[in-house]
């Protein structure tokens, strides 16, 4: 198993030993409480709306992969929007528990990005060998990190259940509600 297979299987555990030190370092006011989870409420959007296109394979822990290469939506401006809300959420997360800044921030930048470059390659590498040139073209006109202003036109034209995108992105919503409640409470019985 390749360190991406590996990330890419694991990627909802990864976080966890991050979100117990900020915990455990916290040191949060109202206004940070405040303007992390406004961060963390963007990237749930941009994750729900991602999902709304994608569907709930996006929940999938054993291979990389999917039926259909899906270029509209979020995906046509982006190429990794449930990994950009990823970040917002975890960024949210890190401003919310303001510990050990802006340290902290650094930190997260370094694992967020190390563990992404990993899971994003072993996604491309699969996509690539199923989707051909198709995918190819969508590479070109559609960045990885950066938004386009423009949506690309591709093959794709999926969408949105929206009403599946709330039931696959439950776990996340109640991870951040867990988390967000968990930092309350630490900061209100240790301050």
């Amino acid at each position: 198993m390749n360190i991406g297979h590996f990330l890419f299987k694991n990627r909802s555990y990864t976080p966890i030993p991050l979100i117990l030190i900020a915990l455990f370092l916290a040191n949060p006011s109202w206004i940070t409480i405040a303007a992390g989870f406004a961060v963390m409420l963007a990237g749930e959007f941009i994750r729900f709306y991602g999902v709304a296109y994608a569907g709930s394979a996006t929940r999938t822990t054993a291979e990389a992969g999917g039926a259909v290469l899906i270029t509209s939506g979020p995906f046509a401006y982006i190429r990794n929007p449930l990994y950009v809300g990823n970040f917002f959420l975890a960024l949210g997360f890190v401003i919310m528990a303001w510990a050990w800044m802006p340290y902290m921030v650094a930190l997260f930048l370094l694992l967020f990005f190390f563990q992404y470059t990993f899971i994003i390659k072993h996604e491309e590498e699969y996509l690539l060998k199923t989707f051909g040139e198709e995918y190819k073209i969508y590479c070109l006109n559609v960045k990885r990190w950066l938004p386009r202003f423009t949506a690309f036109i591709g093959n794709s034209i999926h969408e949105p259940n929206f009403k599946a995108a709330v039931k696959s992105e439950k776990n996340t919503l109640q991870s951040v509600i867990i988390v967000t409640v968990v930092l309350i409470i630490r900061w209100k019985l240790f301050k």
